[in-house]
């Protein structure tokens, strides 16, 4: 009894002018792709997009890293790349040596090595 009028409401049935145009029913169900379809790209642009952007900074960052740069670890730890391997830097931070995953870096603070 309730249940066209439950889904009109919620847009789900396409609806029929006065006249009963199929035209108009058509016409809706365009607009309501549309809609759907710029969700879709507000979604992209704001969400997506900007994710992918990161992660692609991230890499060149990880790229770059070598002996003597200060960096920060994701968990906070400040040190100075001692080496570099396939996946894993070796950190010395005040007295302590760590060997810490690649991608627990979370950026690099500056390089400290100084050119003679």
């Amino acid at each position: 009894m309730f249940e066209p009028l439950i889904a009109s409401l919620l847009g789900l049935m396409p609806q029929q002018s006065a006249t009963g145009d199929p035209n108009a029913a058509k016409q809706q169900m365009i607009v309501q792709i549309g809609m759907i379809v710029v969700m879709g790209v507000v979604f992209w642009v704001l969400l997506i997009r900007p994710q992918q952007k990161r992660a692609k900074e991230q890499a060149e960052l990880l790229k770059a890293i070598k002996p003597g740069d200060q960096v920060t670890t994701s968990s906070g730890i400040v040190g100075v790349i001692q080496s570099v391997k396939d996946h894993t830097v070796t950190l010395r931070s005040g007295d302590a040596k760590l060997e810490v995953l690649k991608s627990a870096i979370s950026e690099t603070v500056k390089n400290t090595e100084t050119k003679a």
